[in-house]
């Protein structure tokens, strides 16, 4: 190598300390992110942000310069281990050949993980995920399931996606209520909401009160 290839080579100076930053920078974003998806699980989206800024060893100062807003953590932190799950969950379902049990598999896995994370729950009963990207990937896939029971003849007539969803935030709102008193409760819920919706049940369904299509995405 050259004397013009070494120093070509070596950055200069300010450029080592510019990268030196730019590196301590995403150690404590990730610091940030790591420290706040334990926080808002133990303690839902009401947490004071000083408790995540103690624990993940930062000042307030830097936790600031990330993430403006306690909202813009929250939606980053819950955005993606939603997306990290319902990727994981949907990957489970395909591989499972039975319709029915890939239908319940993914209710008990939504409700199981929602059991573990206050803010998670919060945001689903209140929006149906945490960003509306999420709330439109999971009805996707509720509606790829629903449609697989369908094909098989498992799900009574009239049954829509929506109906799914709904289904799933009511039964969010009983993993929410019962978290501190009765976990695991929703199981029961969930086991006598299933056979509802099996096709050995032929009284008709009331008209649907709103319409049915998925979440906008405006």
């Amino acid at each position: 190598m050259t004397l013009a290839d070494q120093t070509a080579a070596t950055p200069a100076p300010g450029q080592a300390a510019q990268r030196g930053r730019r590196a301590d920078a995403e150690r404590n974003r990730a610091a940030i992110i790591e420290a706040a998806g334990v926080v808002f699980a133990e303690q839902g989206g009401t947490v004071d942000v000083r408790e995540i800024a103690r624990r993940s060893g930062v000042g307030m100062g830097t936790l600031y310069r990330h993430f403006p807003t306690k909202d813009d953590l929250l939606a980053t932190v819950l955005g993606q281990e939603f997306s990290s799950w319902l990727t994981d969950a949907h990957q489970q379902a395909t591989a499972v050949e039975d319709p029915w049990q890939a239908l319940t598999g993914f209710f008990e896995q939504m409700l199981a993980k929602q059991g573990r994370n206050r803010a998670l729950v919060e945001s689903y009963t209140a929006a149906g995920g945490p960003t509306e990207s999420c709330a439109q990937h999971c009805y996707a896939v509720m509606d790829e399931l629903r449609t697989r029971c369908v094909n098989a003849g498992l799900l009574r007539h009239g049954l829509t996606t929506a109906d799914l969803v709904l289904l799933s935030t009511t039964l969010s709102q009983t993993v929410l209520a019962t978290v501190d008193s009765q976990p695991g409760q929703w199981r029961r819920l969930l086991r006598i909401s299933l056979d509802g919706l099996r096709s050995h049940n032929t009284e008709p369904l009331p008209e649907p009160a709103t319409h049915t299509d998925p979440p906008s995405s405006n």
